[in-house]
């Protein structure tokens, strides 16, 4: 064969590997699109029927917003050359499309992690205010600290892979202030006592998580930005890594539940598995098999203290335990890099010979973002507060949101007659 027959080889399976990354990445972006109709089930199934349209609506309306806004300002102020961008009219490098389209569905899942944790009391108005903020610059901005290539955090060392920090903790801690400055529902305490409030369908929410199981494969293997790697990072052994975390974080928060309450409790497990994939996102790159299990029990093991300490001791009403699930997850995902995390066969965690810098710049790294979602989620959410108001009348809270909000009703059956009074 001619060394042109080979340079000519060459170049075709180089044409090839791109083409089958820029599929695998829309591929991913479709995958992470369905984890909307999960976040909706999960939200709906977790919280009172009588607001289930309204945790519907939410969701649709993320990623309406969050395609639009985070097409027009929030990819350039995530990537853009200076970190501060540019409106990203200008139409689309080669490549560029699979790749915004994916992002934009992260950033609509930063966005509708808010939802469930303030669901039955909040303002649909302010609600598509604060979405808006979110996917086009809260999001977006902090993002590019380590995504964009050159921001401060990569230089600092800091790894996240597919989104602990970036996605689930700036989305988790922005829903803490949320569901901080909204207040408890109505019952919720009582004469100092918390006051448990059942989700309507724990069906539907755990048909939910399934489908946010899958779409993880998504979330975390997209990440790769291309199928192939070396057999550390390539995009199978990513979605191998990410479903074993997963069900590790399911068994942690079931078995921990068993030991509590006496029976194992559906919700939490529920909960635990998607506190093993928060766990797992931001490692899922760089971490053994084994890792990744550990990674993942743990988180499901914290998630189920942490839901009780947020519900029982800081007394803030999160519906469905978003707060814990992926802030305080995600931030445990972050920093368990920096224990037994590795870089291909080298150990670069505290327990397995890589020393306390990686631990440091993760601890950084989560602490950079706690404070950017908290401190501008507060201002944002303040200004809502003080202007067009977050919360709902006592009456119509009462009533439900699908009526008060949107004048219809998701299980007509059951409410027929109260509706039409």
């Amino acid at each position: 064969m001619s060394m042109l027959n080979i340079l000519l080889l060459f170049q075709d399976t180089a044409a090839v590997e791109g083409d089958m990354g820029m599929l695998w990445m829309l591929l991913s972006g479709i995958l992470v699109f369905f984890m909307q109709a999960g976040f909706t089930l999960v939200e709906s199934g977790m919280t009172r029927s009588k607001n289930a349209v309204n945790i519907a609506m939410k969701n649709f309306l993320d990623i309406c917003v969050g395609s639009i806004t985070f097409w027009l300002v929030g990819y350039s102020l995530m990537y853009g050359e200076t970190s501060n961008g540019w409106f990203f009219w200008g139409g689309f490098m080669q490549g560029e499309g699979a790749d915004l389209f994916f992002q934009t569905m992260f950033a609509a899942t930063a966005a509708t992690i808010v939802s469930g944790a303030i669901a039955g009391r909040t303002k649909y108005t302010t609600y598509i205010i604060f979405s808006l903020l979110m996917t086009a610059v809260i999001y977006p901005i902090s993002g590019g600290w380590q995504w964009q290539g050159d921001g401060w955090l990569t230089n600092l060392g800091f790894i996240d892979f597919a989104g602990s920090s970036i996605v689930h903790s700036v989305g988790g801690w922005a829903a803490l202030v949320a569901a901080f400055m909204v207040g408890p529902r109505i019952g919720k305490y009582v004469d100092g006592k918390v006051l448990p409030i059942p989700g309507h369908n724990q069906i539907l929410a755990t048909l939910g998580v399934f489908i946010l199981w899958l779409g993880w494969f998504g979330f975390n293997g997209g990440s790769q930005l291309a199928w192939g790697g070396d057999d550390a990072t390539g995009a199978s052994t990513v979605v191998l890594i990410t479903n074993l975390a997963a069900a590790a974080g399911g068994l942690g928060a079931l078995i921990t539940t068993w030991i509590w309450y006496g029976k194992p409790n559906l919700a939490q497990s529920l909960n635990g598995a998607l506190a093993g994939l928060v766990s797992i996102t931001a490692g899922c790159g760089n971490m053994t098999a084994t890792g990744a299990l550990l990674a993942g029990l743990i988180g499901g093991i914290i998630v189920v203290f942490s839901i009780e300490f947020i519900e029982k001791k800081l007394k803030i009403d999160d519906a469905i335990g978003a707060v814990s699930v992926h802030g305080v997850c995600g931030a445990w995902g972050t920093l368990v890099i920096g224990l037994w995390g590795v870089d291909g066969d080298t150990g670069i965690g505290l327990f397995n010979g890589g020393g306390a810098a990686q631990l440091g710049a993760q601890a950084i790294g989560v602490l950079a973002y706690a404070v950017w979602a908290i401190l501008l989620s507060a201002i944002v959410l303040g200004i809502l507060k003080a202007t067009l108001g977050l919360r709902v009348t006592e009456e119509e809270e009462i009533k439900g949101l699908d009526i008060s909000e949107h004048g219809s009703i998701a299980y007509p059956g059951k409410r027929v007659r109260e509706f039409e009074e």
